[in-house]
């Protein structure tokens, strides 16, 4: 089963199901549709729940937009949006840097 790790303020939004999409670069664990994952709190490392990836998509950052923000949280501007990219993945995020789509559902 792979892992992935979220921040502590998006674990309410999962489990409530207004999160159904993460989004991953540089994804060094080769996630797939049909893949089991355990979902686990960043900051206190506990496991908070398993998840099936439904569906995947891959796009470059700087072409993300509209229906891409759905079942993901948003950001107040593009600018936010890669400032965040660059907190979570480092200097190395740009606009062609590419994004896997993430859609799962809580198993």
């Amino acid at each position: 089963m792979k892992t992935l790790k979220f921040k502590a303020h998006l674990v309410e939004p999962i489990l409530a199901g207004t999160k159904n999409v993460t989004w991953r670069m540089f994804d060094d664990k080769n996630l797939t549709v049909g893949d089991e994952l355990e979902f686990v709190n960043k900051e206190t490392m506990e496991k908070f729940a398993n998840a099936v990836i439904v569906g995947i998509r891959q796009k470059r950052l700087g072409d993300i937009g509209g229906s891409d923000f759905e079942g993901h949280e948003t950001y107040e501007s593009r600018d936010d949006m890669f400032k965040e990219m660059i907190k979570n993945y480092g200097d190395r995020i740009n606009g062609d840097t590419i994004v896997k789509i993430v859609e799962f559902k809580l198993a």
